[in-house]
């Protein structure tokens, strides 16, 4: 596996960064504020993680995570990703970035409004649907009896094929959820939002920092995504 850019140090950023080199898989981490900022959490990470630019984790590798606020996405540069495949886990949340009037429409799903952005990028939403902990609690090798699966979404079928390699080594099966045009499937509030994930499942909004995790199988969250329904995104009181 080639090495994996990683944009945004923050919680989601760094879980998947430190699965990664746990597997393997070299990273070049960047952030907003520039690769100096990243000196202690790359020395943490091990010999397999670099910091860099934005731009030179961009250009690291076939696969780059993008782990940013929704809003922030207009401050990446398209053009040093064109021709790779980005994985989004970005996700709305009006309380934070405040109302977008194309998703609160819901003429587009997030990821179809990114994707716009990253012209010639091929697109793959992943990650969106679980908390950073439990990408922690819950990865295994394949094969393993409590292996559990994420949803992915994305227009381009090669790029979804690589995006599930890369996933598959760093812990965890896909279920593939089709196009981002489908991809509402998997945001916030509905069924089959990051609550799958938690041991008690009715664990209230506010304490899901702290739930502890449960292993979901790609046939669990197969069957989960069937009876999604999808949620009024200018409704949404978080």
């Amino acid at each position: 596996m080639s090495t994996l850019g990683i944009i945004g140090s923050g919680a989601m950023g760094t879980v998947i960064a430190r699965l990664a080199v746990g597997s393997g898989i070299p990273v070049v981490m960047s952030n907003s504020r520039g690769p100096e900022s990243l000196a202690d959490l790359v020395a943490d990470l091990g010999p397999l993680a670099t910091a860099g630019t934005v731009e030179q984790a961009s250009q690291a590798g076939e696969f780059v995570l993008m782990a940013l606020p929704v809003t922030a996405y207009r401050s990446v540069p398209a053009a040093p990703l064109r021709g790779r495949t980005l994985l989004d886990t970005s996700n709305y949340y009006p309380i934070r970035e405040g109302r977008i009037e194309e998703l609160d429409s819901e003429k587009l799903t997030t990821s179809e409004l990114i994707q716009q952005h990253f012209d010639g990028v091929h697109l793959v939403k992943a990650f969106n649907g679980i908390l950073a902990h439990h990408i922690a609690l819950l990865a295994r090798p394949s094969g393993h009896r409590d292996r559990s699966a994420v949803a992915i979404a994305g227009n381009h079928a090669p790029a979804k094929t690589g995006a599930s390699a890369l996933i598959d080594t760093i812990g965890f099966d896909t279920v593939d959820v089709g196009s981002l045009a489908e991809s509402w499937r998997i945001e916030p509030e509905t069924s089959a939002y990051t609550w799958l994930y938690m041991a008690d499942q009715d664990t209230a909004f506010e304490d899901r920092a702290e739930a502890p995790g449960a292993p979901l199988s790609a046939a669990a969250l197969r069957a989960a995504l069937v009876n999604v329904e999808r949620v009024r995104v200018a409704e949404r009181t978080f």
